[in-house]
C-alpha cells in the first residue's frame, strides 16, 4: 500500500493508523515499509511533529 501523497490527507491517514492499529511511529513506520525522517519532513511541512506520549502527528505550537 502506497501512502498519500498529499500532506494534509497523509495526515489524516497516519493519525488513524496510530490510533487504530499502532502503539508507536516506529512500529507503522516498520510494518508499511515507510521512512520515518521522510514522513516527519513531509509532516513538518503543514505544521504539524510527531507527539510520542500521545502517539499521534499534533499541530506545533
Amino acid at each position: 500500500m502506497s501512502l498519500p501523497s498529499e500532506p494534509i490527507i497523509l495526515l489524516s491517514f497516519i493519525n488513524t493508523k496510530l490510533r487504530d492499529n499502532y502503539s508507536s511511529l516506529d512500529m507503522l513506520c516498520d510494518d508499511m515499509n515507510a521512512d520515518k525522517n521522510e514522513l516527519i519532513e513531509k509532516l513538518a511541512s503543514v505544521n504539524y511533529e510527531y507527539d510520542d506520549q500521545m502517539n499521534r502527528f499534533t499541530a506545533r505550537n
